[in-house]
């Protein structure tokens, strides 16, 4: 998941994250996409706070209809029975009960993270990390990889996007969110960890055994194809990526590019702001890149910002099931305003904004609060983006190296660019 505050001495402003969970893992946790909306500072200092509230609290802390005191009597009854008091760690005690809270939502993308938790998911967004990078979510109620990020152990190992994660380690994945499956596998360089692993297509779980890894990850990457067309692979949408697409959109104008490829293909998310950023180098200003629907019915338009100095080059969009959140919502933009063919295969289906809130002791809970639409106002949780050309990468073509997605993209664009 750049947190980008005033303590960082950067502008103030809303920032959102579509995690379907996404989250990185690297383990690249989630920034999955994951798109913030407001990074607020809670007024509350210390664990103790916490605590304070759960005993006593006020009105808004306390509902009415709920008796707190069921809380304490089995916090008091495990303190005075458990066998092992060794094992009674208070601070570890109190993060579980406000997780399992948050779970018992039964949000996905909504989550608790502790203090090394929040620190990891700041980490990520930054771009560098210790482990096997994969970027993982919950699909149909499975931890599954959305992407492996290009040249990690995970991508070496020969996992792929749709991948399910039966198991990390010993340790069976059912019950986990994705915010304990990136802390189970996260680890130090030179480490070693298994997962088991059920590909796509396949009855037959297997073992796959990796070496973690620093992984550093630029997010925005430029090639040429036929010397004319320029081909944009965006990873995730992250601190450096508008920095790292304005300076390719200024290389591609300076050496006369003819058309675009843009690749969102595992393509986790990041942040909406990145996401209106990169979408506005293509659309014209005032024009509508997302739209919010907020739990008070109020909706809120999110508009190109100007600067499409890209904008007269045709474009195509290649995406896959590693497209999420952010990603989503700028193949959505592309084709909703400028009518630009997504080639490839079905998106995630992340269609869900969460708030980023900094809790006391550094810990911050990370909460659903919207809902985003397309332009022409298509709603894609859980139903994905479908592409205007489908095309499958088989694991054939994988295994073979071939690329018949971008094939068609480069196809369809000679034709445009005619």
């Amino acid at each position: 998941m750049d947190m980008d505050n005033q303590e960082n001495k950067k502008p103030p402003f809303r920032k959102h994250f579509k995690i379907f969970a996404v989250i990185v893992l690297v383990c690249v946790s989630f920034y999955g996409g994951v798109v913030f909306d407001k990074y607020k500072v809670s007024k509350s200092a210390g664990s103790s706070a916490i605590q304070e509230l759960l005993k006593t609290g006020n009105d808004k802390q306390q509902p009415g209809n709920v008796d707190f005191g069921l809380f304490w009597e089995a916090w008091n009854l495990l303190n005075e029975k458990y066998v092992d008091t060794a094992k009674l760690d208070q601070q570890k005690m109190l993060y579980g009960a406000i997780s399992g809270m948050v779970k018992a939502v039964g949000d996905p993308f909504s989550s608790f993270m502790n203090p090394d938790e929040s620190k990891q998911f700041s980490d990520d967004l930054g771009g560098t990390f210790e482990g096997i990078g994969i970027e993982i979510g919950i699909k149909n109620e499975i931890l599954t990889v959305i992407s492996p990020l290009e040249g990690s152990p995970a991508a070496r190992a020969g996992l792929r996007a749709g991948d399910k994660i039966l198991k990390i380690g010993d340790k069976l994945s059912t019950d986990m969110s994705v915010d304990e499956a990136v802390s189970a596998i996260r680890g130090p360089k030179g480490t070693e960890i298994a997962l088991t692993i059920l590909h796509e297509k396949s009855n037959d779980p297997v073992d796959v055994k990796m070496v973690r890894d620093q992984i550093n990850v630029k997010s925005v990457k430029l090639e040429w194809k036929d010397g004319n067309i320029a081909v944009v692979k965006i990873s995730k949408f992250g601190d450096d990526t508008v920095s790292g697409m304005n300076q390719a959109a200024s290389q591609i104008v300076s050496q006369g590019a003819k058309g675009i490829v843009l690749d969102l293909r595992n393509n986790p998310g990041g942040y909406l702001e990145a996401a209106v950023d990169i979408s506005s180098n293509f659309i014209p200003k005032d024009k509508i890149v997302v739209s919010e629907e907020e739990r008070s019915g109020g909706k809120k338009e999110y508009a190109a910002r100007g600067g499409d100095i890209l904008g007269n080059l045709p474009v195509v969009v290649l995406v896959n099931g590693g497209s999420a959140s952010a990603s989503e919502i700028t193949a959505g933009a592309l084709r909703d305003d400028l009518g630009a063919p997504l080639v490839g295969e079905k998106t995630f289906g992340k269609g869900s904004v969460q708030e980023l809130e900094k809790l006391s002791g550094g810990s911050n809970l990370r909460v659903t609060i919207a809902r985003w639409l397309t332009p022409n106002g298509d709603y894609i949780m859980e139903k994905g983006i479908e592409p205007t050309v489908n095309v499958p990468l088989t694991n054939e073509d994988y295994n073979a190296s071939r690329d018949p997605q971008l094939d068609k993209a480069l196809e369809i664009l000679r034709e445009k660019m005619k």
